[in-house]
């Protein structure tokens, strides 16, 4: 497993880590005996980094990581991130300093740690990116010891390029992938510049880059892939990176193709490239078995694949996507 630094924060993490959403909330159910495995799995695999959210399952996506964490005596060992922002409407007046105190305090309870690793700031609305006393709330956070770090997780591009410009600012995490290339223009050069860390988030297309699905592929009610489809939920962007399904599922069956021809199953690749990518320090994929969280891991150590296969995927990108999505995040 490749291993990076993760922006300001100056920590160590492996280039493919663990997204844990699934394991909270959903993307249907999964139990504490098949949350530990997947975790127990990508650990074996060499995975340092784990990204949760006080609000996937209420904060059952960060007990689970503690209990795991304490149950293996992995404390110190791997590098926990998480987010806040999203218990409450997201207006400006809600980002203050008694909600972030807050916040923080039961995310430290929920993981059994004095100082977190890493605390983003949950796609916020535009207006907190422009907000001095936001991000003065923040620096105050570390100052305290209560966070060593913070971030922001964003929707779109012009929300990560004002995050970047902010000087405390360690990390930004955004949507990257086969299907959604925007970040590509300018937010991978501005973030190597300025020395922020990228997570990559959403690395699948939420699954479909697998090439699992087809057109009559169904999810469960409680899914986010059935209910999210038209943004009702939240931003539409976040299930299926925005893309139609029915397209997706097209474009999918092409860039499997060539991940085949590169002899890798396509999970792996399309998460090999991404990590390969200049500018991105982890990528981010979930797991909901065993199975999905080694193949995922495997992404981390796959040599590189070179610039014939990003001109592919830059071109099925263009032919597919370009007009529909571009412009939107």
């Amino acid at each position: 497993m490749d291993i990076r630094t993760l922006g300001r924060t100056g920590r160590p993490v492996s280039a493919i880590g663990l997204g844990t959403w699934q394991l909270g909330a959903d993307w249907g159910a999964v139990d504490d005996d098949a949350a530990r495995a997947v975790l127990d799995a990508s650990h074996a695999a060499g995975v340092t980094m784990y990204d949760t959210a006080d609000v996937y399952g209420d904060g059952r996506s960060e007990q689970r990581i503690a209990a795991w964490l304490d149950d293996r005596g992995l404390r110190g060992e791997v590098f926990v991130a998480t987010k806040m922002g999203r218990r409450l409407p997201q207006t400006l007046e809600n980002y203050s300093p008694a909600h972030f105190r807050e916040w923080t305090d039961r995310s430290r309870r929920n993981l059994g740690a004095d100082t977190l690793d890493l605390v983003q700031l949950h796609c916020p609305p535009d207006e907190v990116y422009a907000s001095d006393a936001v991000f003065d709330s923040l620096d105050a956070l570390v100052a305290d010891g209560t966070i060593a770090a913070y971030g922001v997780s964003v929707e779109t591009v012009a929300q990560a390029l004002a995050a970047i410009a902010r000087p405390g600012v360690a990390t930004v995490q955004i949507i990257l992938n086969a299907f959604r290339l925007k970040p590509l223009d300018a937010v991978l050069p501005a973030a190597q510049a300025a020395g922020v860390g990228i997570i990559a988030r959403v690395p699948l297309a939420s699954g479909l880059l697998s090439g699992r699905y087809d057109h009559d592929t169904a999810f469960a009610a409680d899914d986010h892939r059935t209910y999210n489809r038209d943004g009702s939920a939240f931003d539409v962007g976040e299930t299926f990176s925005g893309v139609d399904f029915d397209e997706g599922v097209e474009a999918a069956r092409e860039f499997s193709a060539l991940a085949r021809a590169h002899d890798l199953e396509p999970a792996t690749a399309a998460l090999a490239w991404l990590a390969q990518l200049p500018g991105v320090s982890t990528v981010i994929p979930g797991a909901r078995s065993v199975a999905q969280a080694e193949g995922n891991a495997a992404a981390g150590s796959v040599p590189a694949l070179g610039a014939e296969f990003t001109a592919a995927v830059q071109e099925l990108y263009d032919r597919r996507f370009r007009a529909a999505i571009h412009d939107r995040w």
